[in-house]
């Protein structure tokens, strides 16, 4: 089976361009969405896909950082399922995928020395195993610095947005939305059009749970949305 994981910090984050990502290079993958925040490591789905997981089974992720923002427990994870039998790609950091790590393991040395003399032949084999360690230590340390890279880089963004709101508070300016200030999306332009088109109180024939359906938002939108148009009227 081919598995898509796809994972955002919060629902209010699009998760489509993951999803689509991946869908364009795998069409048969089964799309997992994870929505959970960044303060906790609590990941049902990831949970839940794990223990499904067979031998021959593949992760598509859209990048590292969707796979773990924690270097750590990032790369316990890929080590744990790399030797479950199971495939991971990358699709941005195709580098550390699985099949690049299985590549430098079929690329070791075997040299059997046999040259009669004890002391050589063991010379010879201990460094044939000194340089496969090595070339082994230097493949994991490829996988373990792009889960520190992608740690790095949501750290350095983190950090970028708290200045960046200290600075704006110190030189007094106000953070988020002015009161008053209504935020225009599309989706409630397209609400907004369907109430002036149906809702009754806009010469309209439907009734409000009708046009409430219609616009698929909640209650508290549509009302929100309907007090805005008449707003603008007025």
């Amino acid at each position: 089976m081919i598995y898509g994981y796809c994972r955002v910090s919060t629902k209010h984050q699009r998760i489509t361009r993951q999803v689509t990502n991946i869908l364009e290079l795998y069409p048969d993958a089964i799309i997992i969405k994870e929505f959970y925040t960044g303060t906790t490591q609590n990941r049902p789905k990831w949970d839940k896909l794990i223990k499904q997981l067979e031998t021959g089974d593949t992760i598509v992720f859209d990048s590292v950082s969707r796979m773990s923002r924690n270097a750590e427990e990032g790369f316990k994870d890929y080590k744990m399922l790399y030797e479950m039998g199971i495939n991971l790609v990358f699709i941005n950091e195709p580098l550390i995928n699985t099949a690049i790590f299985d590549s430098t393991k079929s690329n070791l040395l075997e040299i059997s020395v046999e040259t009669g003399n004890a002391a050589i032949d063991d010379y010879f084999t201990g460094n044939i195993t000194l340089i496969n360690n090595l070339l082994m230590a230097l493949a994991e340390e490829q996988i373990k610095s792009a889960f520190l890279q992608s740690e790095k880089e949501v750290t350095d963004l983190h950090t970028r947005i708290s200045q960046g709101m200290r600075e704006s508070k110190k030189n007094g300016k106000s953070i988020g939305l002015t009161k008053g200030t209504t935020l225009v999306t599309r989706k409630s332009l397209q609400c907004k059009e369907i109430i002036k088109k149906h809702a009754t109180e806009f010469g309209g024939t439907l009734s409000d749970k009708e046009v409430m359906t219609l616009c698929k938002v909640s209650r508290n939108s549509y009302y929100k949305y309907k007090r805005e148009l008449k707003a603008q009227i007025l």
